[in-house]
């Protein structure tokens, strides 16, 4: 898990930084929309590869999907930590009890 706190404090820094200086402060440079699009083709390419169940591709793909995913909610100001809590409070339920209590 630290890594991805890590990666997402990485990611902070990069915010305002010059788009010229990392690809994350390109991504970020471009606005939310953008890097929600580039999260859809992170995930699309994670979803090719599992459906061709190539092992090794979808493993990299996955690690895509994680670092976009972390920049979309950095670009929306949505901290890892609240996701976390998110998951936290639906430990123990099942997904058609937690899918019901969203009514």
């Amino acid at each position: 898990m630290s890594v991805l706190k890590d990666l997402e404090a990485v990611i902070a820094t990069r915010k305002g930084a010059d788009p010229d200086s990392s690809w994350t402060a390109k991504l970020l440079s471009k606005g939310p929309e953008k890097c929600a699009e580039k999260f859809g083709e992170e995930a699309i390419e994670a979803i090719i590869a599992a459906a061709k169940d190539d092992r090794e591709n979808l493993t990299y793909e996955a690690a895509d999907v994680l670092y976009h995913l972390l920049v979309m909610l950095a670009a929306r100001d949505v901290a890892l930590d609240d996701v976390l809590n998110e998951l936290a409070r639906r430990q123990g339920l099942s997904g058609i009890e937690e899918k019901a209590s969203r009514s």
